[in-house]
């Protein structure tokens, strides 16, 4: 039998949009302004294009819009270089399309998340610059991580620390000290233990809360406290950030401190406001210390993301990310694609082991099934979900951009740098013809590929098979079903090998993560497919890379 989804899923549910926990089940949908949609033709997102397509994102079925930084910035890392935390960039819009496209958006019933960038600022940033061009001593030095350097005269960095972009994580001014950037050069990091970044964070904060928005997205959030002393890594390995060490410039205790002082801040806010953490952390335990009760109320689930289309592999990553989150009393979070990774549409495409920055465009049209078969899983899960802009069209990443076009930073840097997160980050298609597949009346920032329209909005509405459509049913049948959502925990029931399935209450989800049809009981009736199945006689046949939602009532 073939799925055929409905056309628009119903408006968010007003009941839940009143809930002091919202949160907790909430599908929460990210857009990287300057690829969604472009409202002056300049080729390049805005914040007034983003407004003209919230009633897409309500007709989606999402709960609320998380927002990719749109402050004001030299955009020398896509504007999380942050040059002033109270302003709109220009090429974004002002202040007034920020008051305007969150006023729209509650009245959809869909509720605004804002990126915060506290572990660093622009070199542009006024407190930076004075600290540069006064020279050795100046008080707003001890607002950055300004050192001496070793050598004779100073001329190796204070220690060895690497970027994450690549190359030394130190750079040196004229005058010959050093400051910190654990990104970019253009991204000097804050000093946390100076408490004028504390009383100015807490300030940005109030800001805007008072305009309106609904919570936080914490950029690097495991990062604003350093190891006491700064300590050379000597013999640890960068890349053990995800195995089991905790490196002295990540993850420190000290920032649960910072975080606490921040939650008292919000909780005086009407409205359910919430914090999200991005928090690479070594385990999904680690990552649980950021959403006790009193800290943070979500954290995103990188191990979850990192995890391979493997049935084993995914029972593990689920099982210990809902015992790790079970003692503290915060929902688990599932997410499959952001901005700084391969969508997965592209990473299941490729062979497993390859990371989350893939540069081939491997198996297509596996990669898609795939995908639509994690999204159906992951949407089965208990907690709250987060879909990256475009996935819900199936969007590849666009592996093959030329060099002269690229833009990020990591790019450009030291050797063995991936620097390839531009592929995902290509301007999203609306029509099926124009300039820019209706992302604008002109170009585009990146350059869209040839057949992009086939995968657009327009293309894909009305299409029972579209991935699109299967989204829309995924998130109408999710809310309207009363065992999805929230909760702590699932029923594991007997599978096949490389096959997972999962009760809860009334609800079982089969997800085939192998290469070859399995047979399975009929659960009951079914809800959805991510692709064919087959029905006789109280079974059901599910191809490979297949997910099946059944309802027992």
């Amino acid at each position: 039998m073939s799925q055929q989804h409905s056309a628009i899923a119903p408006a968010p549910n007003p009941a839940k949009a009143k809930r002091g926990d919202w949160w907790r089940d909430a599908v929460i949908y990210q857009v990287y302004p300057r690829s969604f949609a472009d409202s002056n033709g300049d080729g390049m997102g805005d914040l007034e294009g983003v407004r003209s397509r919230l009633p897409y994102l309500r007709d989606l079925g999402v709960d609320a819009v998380w927002l990719s930084p749109f402050y004001a910035s030299p955009q020398a890392d896509a504007g999380y270089d942050v040059a002033d935390y109270r302003a709109v960039d220009p090429m974004f819009g002002n202040l007034l399309d920020a008051d305007a496209l969150i006023r729209d958006a509650h009245e959809l019933g869909l509720r605004i998340i804002v990126d915060l960038v506290p572990n660093h600022s622009s070199d542009q940033h006024e407190w930076f610059k004075r600290a540069v061009a006064e020279g050795p001593g100046s008080p707003l030095r001890d607002r950055y991580h300004f050192r001496p350097g070793k050598g004779k005269n100073g001329e190796l960095p204070p220690n060895d620390w690497e970027s994450i972009f690549g190359g030394p994580a130190w750079t040196r001014v004229e005058d010959g000290e050093w400051y910190l950037h654990l990104f970019a050069p253009e991204q000097p990091d804050f000093n946390w233990e100076h408490p004028a970044v504390g009383d100015e964070f807490r300030s940005i904060l109030r800001f805007w809360l008072d305009m309106g928005v609904d919570g936080f997205r914490i950029d690097v959030a495991h990062g604003l406290v350093k190891a006491e002393g700064l300590p050379d890594l000597g013999s640890h390995d960068q890349l053990k950030l995800l195995g089991n060490d905790v490196m002295p410039f990540f993850d420190q205790d000290g920032v649960h401190v910072i975080y606490r002082q921040w939650r008292t801040i919000l909780d005086e806010y009407a409205g359910d406001r919430i914090f999200v953490a991005e928090a690479w952390t070594p385990t999904v335990e680690r990552t649980a210390n950021y959403v006790r009760p009193d800290e943070l109320h979500q954290a995103f689930n990188f191990q979850y993301l990192s995890t391979e289309w493997d049935a084993a592999e995914l029972r593990t990553v689920i099982d210990r990310t809902l015992e790790a989150m079970r003692p503290v009393g915060a929902p688990a979070t599932w997410v499959l694609s952001n901005h700084d990774v391969t969508r997965h549409a592209t990473r299941f495409a490729n062979p497993p082991g390859l990371g989350t920055q893939i540069r081939t465009a491997g198996d297509r049209e596996l990669g898609l099934r795939r995908a639509r078969a994690a999204t159906l899983l992951m949407l089965a899960l208990p907690g709250s979900a987060y879909v990256y802009q475009g996935e819900e069209l199936g969007l590849p990443d666009v592996v093959d951009l030329p060099d002269e076009v690229r833009q990020d930073p990591a790019y450009f840097r030291g050797a063995g740098q991936d620097g390839f997160r531009d592929g995902c980050r290509v301007p999203i298609p609306w029509t099926r013809t124009g300039s820019s597949y209706g992302f604008g009346t002109g170009g585009s920032w990146l350059p869209q590929p040839a057949g992009w329209g086939e995968l657009s909005v327009e293309a894909q509405t009305g299409d029972g098979d579209s991935t699109l459509e299967l989204y829309r049913a995924a998130l109408a049948t999710r809310r309207a079903q009363p065992d999805l959502g929230a909760g702590e925990s699932v029923e594991w029931l007997k599978a096949p090998e490389g096959v997972l399935a999962l009760r809860r209450g009334e609800f079982v989800c089969v997800a085939n993560t192998g290469g070859e049809s399995v047979t399975t009981p009929s659960y009951g009736r079914v809800l959805l497919a991510s692709g064919e199945i087959g029905e006789t006689g109280g079974e059901v046949k599910v191809p490979g890379d297949t997910t099946v939602w059944f309802t027992t009532a």
